[in-house]
């Protein structure tokens, strides 16, 4: 039977990189705009599957249930609260995103500011998902892989090197479609493996409560809700990983830098073909999210029933519920469509990375007359560097000493406030002069780095919401005492279209509610009751 897992793994795998080849050999992709934009021809369902699955890869479906599995369903805060920064999104960021034409935040960043803080900020997107997202990413997937074909039995290897082979393997498909394909291959993809995903998703704690149940659901669904009730509470005390105070403080500013202003994200609502298709997209997607508690969180919940404290280690709870529930049959299915999970995150974020990288660096600092065709060129040759950068950082991140989704959230923490706090400070400031950002960044750094020396106990988002205002508060006095000499004005590039989406207002009122029948279900007043 495992011969039958590779075989349905490769042909699924190999049909989809052929469709999405398929569905974009029409693009140009000698310009940037085709290569890195899709063209600007994006539809609402391309954008919403493709900001989900780079959003859900294998380090959330690993990281998130390796969490609740050791605490409690408290950590589908990362789910579903995360809504909300969708519904800012589309109302206040993609407007303005789109009437500007840009390509990339930092883009933005140098209309409003100048060239260096554009620079600035490319640089710290880049380190950042050079050491730590993209690793994360090749990490998990590497565990789950390793998990569905025990590869390191196969070939009699250690973890550290297990992860190294896997990472390279999946470092090299994801360059093909990055250097092939562009941004259209990548969304096309995207959409194909996210309804899989989504699927694959909810069977496992389908399968999971049969598990529990011993072949009945119904005793399967008694045990999850009557033994241990605590574990189905997302309120969080003080103590817990995401006290509730933080809901609606550091994890609002946490998710608005994450689907507001990180390049990964964002680049794939700056490929819509007009401002309604976006925000059909971005609203889409926050309506998926809410349902991410029981396919990221929900599963980490069964595997404490079923396995006790017994697991090595909380990150090891979903692949091995994977291995041990999945039908053989199946399970190649499966791996293919997790493999997607983690080709997604990794293309998206690689993407961002060299749109990053060529047009804030590569073309004004180093060769500003440079024609389409070679900065397309210069792209897939960074793409290379830092895949192979990524790669090589992978194994180590199994030295993280906190949980997984928590080390890659905090190491988002350097740098995320001072970019969010730029952004919206010039979305709604004229005076603030460039020299704001840049001191507001090197301000929060060295605080944030002494909140990890003198106030390790206390947790990262309650230091992020005490950051995030003093950013906004730095930058605010800097354009009191040295406001720039002519107020700034948002520019229409007449790009696309920006008519609004006419129904946006009103979905995204039922997403809120939704939200909220979501938290009243795994409360105190709710299952976590023990009724």
């Amino acid at each position: 039977m495992f011969y039958v897992t590779v075989i349905t793994f490769l042909l699924f795998t190999g049909f989809i990189a052929w469709y999405s080849w398929y569905k974009t050999k029409d693009v140009n992709l000698e310009s940037s705009d085709g290569y890195f934009l899709g063209g600007r021809s994006l539809t609402g369902i391309y954008i919403a599957f493709s900001l989900i699955l780079t959003n859900l890869s294998t380090e959330q479906m690993v990281g998130l249930n390796g969490q609740s599995y050791s605490t409690s369903m408290v950590v589908m805060a990362w789910e579903v609260t995360a809504p909300l920064a969708l519904i800012f999104m589309a109302f206040v960021f993609l407007p303005r995103y789109l009437k500007s034409g840009i390509s990339t935040i930092p883009d933005f960043l140098e209309q409003r500011y100048d060239v260096r803080t554009r620079q600035i900020i490319s640089v710290l997107f880049l380190l950042g998902y050079a050491s730590s997202y993209l690793p994360t990413v090749l990490y998990s997937g590497a565990i789950v892989l390793d998990s569905i074909f025990s590869i390191s039995d196969a070939l009699n290897t250690g973890t550290f090197m297990t992860v190294f082979l896997i990472a390279l393997a999946t470092g090299v498909i994801g360059c093909f479609y990055v250097v092939f394909g562009g941004m259209k291959a990548i969304a096309v993809s995207d959409t194909l493996y996210g309804i899989c995903l989504i699927i694959g998703g909810f069977m496992i704690p389908i399968l999971g409560l049969l598990a529990l149940g011993q072949g009945d659901i119904g005793s399967g669904v008694d045990k999850l809700l009557h033994s241990n009730p605590d574990k189905l509470n997302a309120i969080g005390d003080h103590s817990s990983s995401i006290p509730w105070p933080t809901l609606f403080t550091g994890l609002l500013v946490n998710n608005l830098f994450y689907w507001c202003t990180n390049q990964a994200i964002v680049q794939r609502t700056f490929g819509a073909k007009n401002l309604a298709e976006g925000q059909k997209g971005v609203l889409y997607a926050g309506f998926f999210k809410i349902f991410g508690a029981f396919y990221l969180v929900v599963p980490g919940i069964i595997a404490f029933h079923m396995y006790g404290n017994s697991l090595k280690t909380a990150d090891m709870a979903y692949p091995q519920l994977i291995v041990d529930i999945v039908p053989v049959a199946f399970s190649g299915f499966f791996a293919a469509v997790l493999f997607g999970a983690i080709l997604s995150s990794f293309n998206g974020a690689l993407n961002s990375c060299i749109t990053l990288f060529t047009l804030d660096i590569y073309k004004p600092i180093f060769k500003p007359q440079a024609k389409e065709q070679e900065l397309v060129k210069v792209g897939k040759i960074f793409t290379l560097i830092l895949a192979g950068v990524s790669v090589v950082i992978a194994p180590l991140v199994m030295f993280a000493p906190s949980g997984l989704y928590t080390y890659l959230q905090e190491m988002f923490g350097f740098y995320n406030v001072p970019i969010i706090a730029a952004v919206m400070v010039g979305f709604f400031s004229k005076r603030v002069p460039a020299l704001a950002p840049k001191i507001a960044l090197i301000t929060h750094i060295i605080l944030y780095a002494l909140s990890k020396v003198f106030f390790g106990e206390i947790n990262f988002l309650y230091i992020l919401a005490v950051l995030f205002p003093v950013s906004v508060l730095v930058m605010l006095i800097v354009g009191k005492l040295a406001p720039r000499e002519a107020a700034f004005e948002l520019v229409t590039s007449n790009k696309v279209d920006l008519m609004p989406w006419k129904y946006g207002k009103l979905v995204a009122v039922v997403i809120v509610i939704l939200m909220i029948g979501v938290y009243t279900l795994f409360s105190p007043i709710g299952l976590a009751a023990g009724l």
